[in-house]
């Protein structure tokens, strides 16, 4: 399939925008403030310059757009193109995103949830590339999460599953913002891990995380795993519970949908390894005995760029499903 695909990222603060060809390599790109406080049809009015701008600058024009596909945060009706609500962007209520962005541009365009197009992003081209089935996680202030089971993105009845940091792993646990207790956003997100880290410390534990506290104000999940490095034994209690977490909501994952790989992303896997190594030590450790398991887990290979290749990726996908067999 010829032509030109787009990917629009949209974040409460950021708006990512990325051309691309027929093979997905990528063109250009750029990145726009939100301003979502402005309202909807300002932000969509941002994009579609954005979008233009960007064609022109190589070359292009709206005519060789095939397909734009864009992910944003929040539930959706992505059946029928309409933002729900968003917390990142609160005046966005009932918002038929795909219609009016159709309005400017004139193109078909295909919505998902942002963590389900980084997850399509991933599987098309990024650490999941060869297999039929992943589960992604982001691991940032929450837990987002996407499943491609035999090479299909799972959506749900009301089309809002696959909401993986919700999964609770410890009944009657930690309240989480979402309002379940026990959540694996929780224990397992960076903004998590900080915040237990710092409990404990006003809780009186002793560790060279205090220095940071008393002095910044605050600790970040990048702190904690630093001082893990100079072996700091709080630090190791608190990632260690991080880990088990996301340990036991992958042994979840792998019971409900088997995959062949479970791929991270996200800001806290900057910590490198040493997330990675408790997270399947932990899994070998509670996993089922009664069979070996085959599944990989992994990290992210995208990077910042997961969304936007995502969502070009995934209107290219659909646009090659619609037109069937050749």
């Amino acid at each position: 399939m010829s032509g030109t695909f787009v990917g629009i990222d949209v974040g409460g603060t950021n708006v990512k925008i990325g051309l691309f060809d027929a093979e997905l390599k990528l063109l250009s790109k750029t990145s726009v403030t939100t301003d979502a406080d402005m309202g909807p049809q300002v932000v969509i009015d941002k994009m579609a310059r954005t979008v233009e701008t960007l064609l022109t600058e190589a070359g292009l024009s709206l005519k060789d757009i095939v397909a734009v596909g864009i992910g944003t945060p929040g539930p959706a009706k992505y059946s029928e193109g309409i933002i729900i609500r968003s917390t990142n962007m609160p005046k966005f209520k009932n918002v038929p995103i795909c219609r009016m962005l159709n309005e400017k541009l004139g193109a078909p365009i295909v919505f998902d949830n942002d963590a389900n197009v980084a997850c399509w992003g991933e599987y098309a081209v990024g650490a999941g590339k060869g297999v039929k089935d992943i589960v992604f996680f982001t691991l940032g202030t929450g837990i987002g999460g996407g499943i491609v089971s035999n090479g299909e993105l799972v959506h749900g009845c009301d089309e809002n599953g696959a909401e993986l940091g919700h999964t609770i792993i410890y009944p009657d646990g930690r309240l989480c913002n979402c309002g379940q207790r026990g959540c694996a956003e929780a224990y397992a997100s960076a903004d998590s891990t900080a915040r237990r880290a710092t409990e404990a410390l006003e809780a009186g534990a002793e560790s060279s995380l205090s220095k940071v506290l008393d002095e910044k104000g605050r600790i970040t999940s990048k702190d904690v795993y630093e001082h893990l490095a100079s072996g700091d034994k709080l630090a190791k209690e608190i990632t260690d519970g991080t880990a088990k977490a996301l340990a036991i909501t992958c042994i979840n994952m792998l019971h409900a949908t088997e995959p062949k790989r479970i791929v991270f992303a996200g800001g806290m896997i900057a910590a490198g390894e040493v997330l990675l190594d408790g997270i399947r030590r932990f899994f070998n450790e509670h996993v089922w005995t009664i069979k070996t398991e085959s599944i990989e887990i992994c990290f992210a290979t995208l990077g910042e760029d997961a969304g936007i290749i995502g969502a070009a990726a995934l209107a290219q996908y659909v646009k090659r499903r619609e037109r069937g067999p050749r």
